[in-house]
């Protein structure tokens, strides 16, 4: 088992450019510093470092193993933050960033219900589609809706809940025009989808993990869901959108999910939270209660949606 601590002085090092400065930055000799990192690299059996009277480098392997140690370094203190702050009141401001939708539609209830459970908080919320550089902006957290992976960073990063994505249309429209009975029909149907560069296509995933890219050509494109979702409602077409947006929509019989089997995206909710010492006991506490609360939110079954 390595030593966490030579870990972090090997850390140390690369960031600060050297023995010398990292030794300045940690306040012990030199010598001290140099001793760890032979015990780490003895440990490893490898040289992470190389250092002559006139030169300082990190080795391949010693660039490997640097990725590695901060991603440890940062567990770490994840899980000491997260036992420190069950013993401390949250209590401060959150700045956190976040998309319209997921805005407007999952956190208009959760935000009100977890600052009556801490008084003591207080809540920023920056509601934006375009992607904000959290820790430039100076923002505490922000939650982001993906279907695909998120960018290796140096952000923490915890999914929250998900929030898949299936087909609808108003009822007018599906009436006039018939109800798809394959995925591949809706080649045939008007549609509405978000804005993107190049072929405009569906890629729905259905029983036994069927997959079936369906090319469509949009009457209507827009980075919007709202405004997507009110073109459907108005009849216009076949809308790909998160469930738990369209829920009261197909509730009071304004849309219908076609095609319930299939999946237009398995999308996730994630949290990001800048790496840093001294995170808020207060965003702690936000992103464990939205990791508890949000599911029930975003979760969408066609039999809890029923026409009334």
């Amino acid at each position: 088992m390595l030593d966490l601590k030579d870990v972090f002085y090997f850390v140390q090092v690369v960031d600060k450019g050297g023995y010398t400065a990292a030794s300045k930055s940690l306040g012990f000799p030199k010598s001290t510093l140099s001793h760890r990192i032979r015990a780490l690299e003895d440990a490893l059996g490898v040289t992470l470092l190389t250092r002559t009277s006139h030169r300082f480098a990190v080795t391949e392997v010693g660039t490997q193993f640097y990725h590695y140690a901060q991603t440890l370094l940062q567990a770490a203190e994840v899980a000491e933050e997260a036992v420190r702050q069950r013993a401390t009141e949250p209590s401060g401001v959150i700045r956190m960033t976040t998309a319209v939708e997921i805005a407007q539609f999952a956190l208009k209830e959760l935000i009100p219900g977890f600052l009556r459970m801490h008084p003591q908080v207080r809540i920023v919320v920056n509601t934006t589609d375009a992607l904000v550089d959290i820790v430039a902006d100076g923002f505490d957290l922000a939650l982001r809706g993906h279907n695909t992976s998120l960018q290796n960073s140096s952000l923490v990063q915890r999914t929250i809940a998900r929030a898949p994505w299936y087909l609808f249309a108003g009822e007018d429209y599906l009436s006039a025009r018939g109800v798809p009975a394959t995925p591949e029909e809706i080649a045939q149907h008007d549609t509405l989808a978000i804005a993107k560069s190049g072929p405009s296509n569906w890629t729905l995933t259905g029983p036994n993990d069927r997959r079936c890219i369906v090319q469509i050509t949009p009457r209507l494109q827009s980075n919007n869901m709202v405004a997507l979702k009110e073109a459907a409602c108005a009849n216009l077409g076949i809308v790909a959108l998160p469930g738990y947006i369209c829920r009261d929509e197909v509730a009071s019989g304004k849309l219908r999910q076609i095609l319930p089997r299939w999946m237009a995206a398995d999308a996730r909710i994630s949290a990001l939270i800048p790496y840093k010492r001294g995170v808020l006991p207060a965003v702690r506490s936000l992103v464990d209660f939205f990791a508890r609360e949000m599911p029930r939110l975003t979760a969408f079954d066609p039999a809890d949606a029923t026409p009334m």
